[in-house]
């Protein structure tokens, strides 16, 4: 549907004590590729929030294939899987410098009011958005 790559390289911090990614960091690699893909589009998280919409998530899905290691150049490939409702869907691949795949994923997130804390629709100007994108491949 739409994809977008992010690129990240593995700093000291990302990593425990024995050189691997933390896998409590993964969760914030599926963050850093999901705000670049709908920034990708025109749409931040700022936008958003100022739009009084929040996206908390909902549900984190993680399989390891193989650990990302210090100074790893990693290529976070981040797919909205379908249309947003009042939950949006990504999927994530996780490739090194070498392109093997590291890790996979998936995110759902909801749309919330953040005045009221209740789950809404998707804003309808986040779905022309992701039409327009989708009309431009």
């Amino acid at each position: 549907m739409l994809s977008h790559q992010v690129s990240y390289r593995v700093c000291y911090a990302d990593t425990d004590q024995m050189g691997y990614v933390y896998y409590g960091n993964y969760a914030r690699f599926y963050e850093i590729a999901r705000v670049e893909t709908l920034r990708s589009i025109g749409v931040s998280y700022k936008v958003l929030e100022d739009a009084g919409i929040g996206l908390p998530v909902y549900e984190n899905y993680s399989k390891y294939h193989a650990p990302a290691l210090y100074d790893d150049l990693l290529r976070i490939e981040c797919t909205l899987i379908k249309m947003p409702s009042v939950r949006i869907e990504f999927e994530y691949k996780i490739f090194n410098q070498s392109e093997a795949l590291l890790h996979e994923g998936k995110t759902t997130l909801v749309f919330m009011e953040l005045a009221t804390k209740k789950v809404v629709k998707a804003p309808e100007w986040l779905i022309s958005a992701i039409l327009d994108k989708r009309s431009d491949a």
